[in-house]
């Protein structure tokens, strides 16, 4: 698989990489095991996850999936913030970021994680803070690079520009939510990303499953899927997207690809884009996105998607 170097000093990183959010959630230990090896028999080195995600029981599935061949790998982490209801005070996402970060060492089973994200801004906290804080792990060696995730344009030029005036380290990478049913990012975070050099790493790329086919107009979601059981997600399942998603499937038939490639393919053709994170549930599913990369859209037929 193709790899790419996020943000130009970034890690380089396979153009699809695997999210680990399903770990502890919807997959056991056994099953997780069996997707990251699939991922890495496919060539996936970018493995994403969080400490949010299970509970912390994402990374440590990760760790002990990933086992000697750790260091084969990126490995991406998130820390959670700080709880909603804790006055701030200075100095307290320090505290919370210098925590969170030997607790994911731990879960992880490694000595550094190669990319740590700040999952979401604080809402009362500078963003110096938080990038002080980061640069110190750095600086020890427990931390390789920086992202940002779930940010708006002016949180990245904000971020962007206090690094460089503070030289402290800055944010090579930004995770966005960013498919073809959801393109709001297009017209503000992804402008401020491509104008800072940011490496764009979209989540969601199937818009939770919308765009793999797998749901009709006017069936019932399919029983264990994940907008049978989370009414949240299923939003996106109306008419007007059911238009889309039958457009696209066109497009993708006629182009010898299915709708699933399409939608992974389409990210990984745009300006910026240094990753997409894909999750899974079983090992299918992670070859299935993986091979989905190798299509690579030309000019002519990026700019004839629907």
């Amino acid at each position: 698989m193709d790899t790419r170097v996020l943000g130009g000093d970034g890690p380089s990183v396979s153009v699809v990489g695997l999210g680990c959010n399903n770990f502890g959630m919807r997959i056991d230990e056994s099953a997780a095991r069996d997707v990251v090896h699939a991922a890495l028999d496919e060539g996936v080195t970018h493995f994403d996850t969080a400490e949010m995600y299970g509970g912390g029981h994402s990374e440590e599935f990760l760790g002990r999936a990933l086992g000697s061949r750790r260091d084969e790998v990126v490995i991406a982490t998130k820390f959670t913030p700080r709880p909603a209801d804790e006055e701030y005070v200075p100095g307290a996402l320090r505290k919370r970021i210098q925590a969170a970060c030997e607790s994911s060492l731990k879960r992880l089973g490694t000595d550094r994680i190669d990319l740590y994200y700040q999952h979401f801004p604080d809402p009362q906290a500078p963003v110096r803070e938080a990038l002080e804080a980061l640069t110190d792990l750095v600086r020890d060696g427990k931390v390789l690079h920086l992202g940002s995730s779930n940010v708006s344009g002016a949180q990245i030029e904000e971020a962007a520009s206090v690094a460089a005036e503070r030289d402290l380290q800055r944010f090579c990478a930004t995770q966005i939510e960013w498919n073809l049913l959801n393109r709001g990012v297009e017209e503000d975070a992804l402008p401020a990303a491509r104008a800072r050099g940011v490496g764009v790493v979209p989540y969601f790329p199937l818009a939770s499953g919308m765009l793999t086919g797998k749901y009709k107009r006017g069936e019932e979601f399919p029983e264990g899927s994940r907008f049978a059981s989370m009414s949240f997600f299923a939003s996106v399942a109306n008419d007007e997207n059911f238009d889309r998603v039958e457009a696209f499937a066109k497009f993708a038939d006629a182009h010898g690809h299915t709708l699933l490639e399409l939608a992974i393919a389409w990210l990984a053709a745009q300006e910026g884009v240094g990753s997409v994170i894909c999750g899974a549930t079983n090992a299918d599913q992670v070859r299935a996105n993986a091979r989905a990369g190798a299509w690579k859209l030309s000019v002519e037929e990026l700019a004839s998607v629907p």
